[in-house]
């Protein structure tokens, strides 16, 4: 009987886990939880219980059930993180897009809007293409001729033929985060719709018809936010996947048995500090573990 009980619970849980939406990456699946809980196959099983007195079959049921973390009690007492602004208006990057052949042209430049976002202006654009025209950043640049398969930041489609410059638009750019410096070029491609035969190839859907470098000016920064590597510990035993222009580490990776308070402390920052980093992080159980293959921003400039 308690076999079946413990069966039929692992079973539950599963469906949870299958039908759980809020952790789904883009390939649909779901990130396993950092503690990988047992079940024994003797005939009265008992699962060990964590030092929060929290079983394994337990906490297996709560990483069905992300929540947002929260900050640790005895900690309060530290700065609150913190990151200058850049003074809305400022112009950051601008530049004239010219297609090589001559066929597309427009001014474009990035200004700093509200709570720390940025806005890309498109003005003057003109087109002799017979198709849709847009633009988008990406980090690195494409060649002219090649297909896109990733439509970049601040994807907007800028028009069609035109015999007049239509009116500017603002698009924003709020997932370039607080310093958009990070995406290399500005690519202007087709946006035809269907396979029309009667197209040129190089004019097809999602091909690129124009790079163009973008030559930042992002007014310097600072912040109280330092993460520094103490290396590996007791769980947070996950590692560093990019580090900052400076050095720093820049992502973290999350490790089986990994705990929110843990991880912070390998980086010499607090709870409320990593939470601050990561608005959308979630964990599980009492002790906040962080779910496994998760990645974990420590830049304050990419936040």
């Amino acid at each position: 009987m308690r076999r079946g009980i413990v069966v039929g619970l692992v079973a539950v849980v599963a469906v949870g886990l299958t039908g759980c939406s809020l952790l789904r990456g883009d390939d649909g699946g779901v990130p396993a939880p950092s503690r990988t809980p047992s079940v024994s196959a003797s005939p009265t099983p008992t699962a060990s219980a964590t030092p929060a007195g929290q079983s394994e079959a337990e906490l297996l049921q709560e990483s069905a059930s992300p929540r947002p973390p929260t900050a640790e009690p005895t900690q309060a007492s530290l700065p609150a993180p913190t990151i200058t602004t850049i003074p809305a208006g400022t112009v950051v990057a601008q530049g004239d897009v010219a297609s090589p052949k001559g066929s597309i042209h427009f001014h474009y430049r990035v200004v700093a809007g509200k709570n720390d976002r940025f806005v890309v202006e498109y003005s003057g654009f003109t087109s002799t293409l017979p198709v849709p025209v847009s633009a988008t950043f990406l980090e690195k640049a494409p060649q002219v001729g090649d297909g896109l398969t990733y439509l970049g930041i601040g994807d907007d489609q800028l028009g069609g033929p035109t015999t007049a410059a239509p009116a500017a638009v603002s698009v924003p750019i709020d997932d370039a985060g607080y310093d958009p410096s990070w995406l290399g070029a500005l690519v202007t491609y087709s946006s035809a719709t269907g396979d029309d035969p009667s197209l040129p190839v190089e004019i097809g859907n999602g091909k690129v018809l124009a790079v163009n470098p973008v030559r930042w000016s992002v007014p310097a920064r600072t912040t109280n936010v330092h993460p520094v590597d103490h290396g590996a510990a007791a769980n947070a035993t996950g590692s560093v996947s990019a580090k900052t222009t400076a050095g720093a580490p820049g992502s973290y990776v999350v490790a089986p048995d990994d705990l929110i308070a843990d991880v912070a402390a390998r980086f010499g920052i607090s709870v409320e500090t990593l939470i601050w980093l990561n608005p959308s992080m979630r964990v599980y159980g009492n002790l906040q573990y962080l779910y496994e293959g998760t990645t974990l921003n420590l830049d304050p400039v990419r936040r």
